[in-house]
């Protein structure tokens, strides 16, 4: 009697299992997956996020499609803020971003069509295109010790169908933290342009950019609001910009041709006005609480910063390990020997070492074994757990299945 798009009873995964069994059994957990700042020792002023959330406009209820103005200036101002003109008419507020993906689906595509969507990439795309009965289409990211990620423009052509009706582009890249570059924004556009696709950027982590040579960084594109010349979304919100996920804001800008854009943003209010799910709290208060942003995003890049240090340092005895590029985000990828197991790796580490990090296959990496961890797990636990997933890494055992030694 239940809906298709609603995922069937599988079997647990091992990991899971693991996880539960050692939960269970009181025993510690040093996990290196976490990335809820909200967990993981932010230090917020709290005093004023309470003020902006109370303010006396909270009793009125006068919702707009697009979001309220008072909110969608303040969104402006921010971009205003990073050098980028944006025009508040232009968004359409969200209560996150999985529900402005889930928008954007509805706008753009029906039943069966496809997606397509980087990998590696994060779990979740798969779900969301589930839920409104379309079907993900991955496209490769290859990687390279030289110039580290970039998108397999020959292989993304080649999935295009005549049931597409997208491209998902998340910049930078959830795991590998790659941010889209000039040339490949222009080839994708290109592809856009010719078989009538709408693009869709996930920026929600584009003011996470690591410093690189002058070089690199003017070929980086630091934000696509400005792009035009195709039918183009972006989305960020305020999970990562301020790292309070349950503040539940989001938002979708939309940019392109003017009649595309405008027909854009007229079914935008049509599907938003049927849910008016953004609260007004949160709506009045959104200036107040990104003036907090600086304060916190400079926490969590020292953070990134000093974990991805200790990281490097700890695995240099780990032969044929290493820590791959990362230009932005909060992940550090860990490439094994290629005889190594990543899934086996994860379920000793776990079991044996009491330290938890996720195995590549959870993001769909098309080749070699890798492990993905989290560089905003606090300190602590995180050197804790990154020295004993160090020591494991240093006894591996090449060419063998499982590709370790027991602890």
């Amino acid at each position: 009697m239940f809906s298709s798009r609603i995922a069937k009873d599988a079997p647990t995964n091992a990991l899971t299992l693991a996880i539960q069994r050692r939960r269970e059994a009181g025993a510690r957990i040093f996990d290196l997956t976490e990335s809820n700042p909200t967990r993981s020792g932010i230090d917020y002023d709290q005093a004023a996020v309470s003020r902006a959330l109370g303010q006396p406009g909270i009793m009125r209820y006068e919702p707009h499609p697009q979001g309220l103005a008072v909110a969608r200036a303040a969104v402006a101002r921010y971009y205003g803020e990073r050098g980028l003109s944006v025009d508040p008419d232009s968004l359409v507020l969200a209560s996150g971003t999985s529900e402005a993906y889930g928008y954007l689906f509805k706008l753009l595509a029906d039943p069966g069509s496809e997606i397509l969507v980087p990998v590696p990439g994060y779990p979740l795309l798969e779900v969301l295109t589930s839920l409104e009965a379309m079907r993900l289409v991955p496209y490769r990211s290859l990687y390279n010790d030289d110039n580290g990620w970039s998108v397999d423009l020959e292989r993304l052509a080649n999935t295009i169908s005549n049931k597409t009706r997208a491209v998902v582009v998340v910049s930078p890249n959830n795991p590998t933290g790659a941010f889209l570059k000039r040339t490949e924004l222009a080839g994708i556009a290109e592809l856009c342009r010719r078989f009538d696709l709408a693009l869709i950027v996930d920026e929600v982590f584009s003011d996470y950019g690591r410093p690189a040579a002058s070089g690199v960084d003017a070929e980086r594109v630091p934000s696509a609001v400005v792009h035009d010349g195709t039918l183009t979304f972006v989305l960020n919100g305020f999970s990562k910009i301020v790292g309070l996920p349950q503040l539940k804001l989001a938002w979708i800008h939309v940019s392109g041709p003017q009649t595309q854009k405008h027909q854009a943003i007229q079914g935008l209010e049509f599907i938003a006005d049927a849910y008016l799910s953004v609260s007004t709290p949160v709506q009045l208060a959104a200036e107040q609480i990104l003036s907090q942003r600086r304060a916190v995003q400079g926490q969590i890049l020292r953070r990134l910063e000093e974990n991805e240090r200790y990281l490097a340092d700890a695995l240099r005895g780990a032969k044929g390990c290493g820590v791959l590029a990362r230009e932005g985000g909060w992940y550090a990828i860990v490439r094994l020997p290629d005889a190594a197991s990543d899934e086996e790796i994860c379920l000793r580490s776990l079991e044996e070492d009491g330290v938890l990090v996720h195995p590549g296959y959870f993001y769909d990496f098309p080749s070699g074994s890798h492990l993905v961890l989290s560089l905003l797990t606090p300190p602590a636990d995180f050197r804790e757990g990154v020295t004993r997933l160090g020591r494991r890494l240093a006894r591996l055992k090449a060419g063998t299945p499982e590709g370790i030694v027991g602890a």
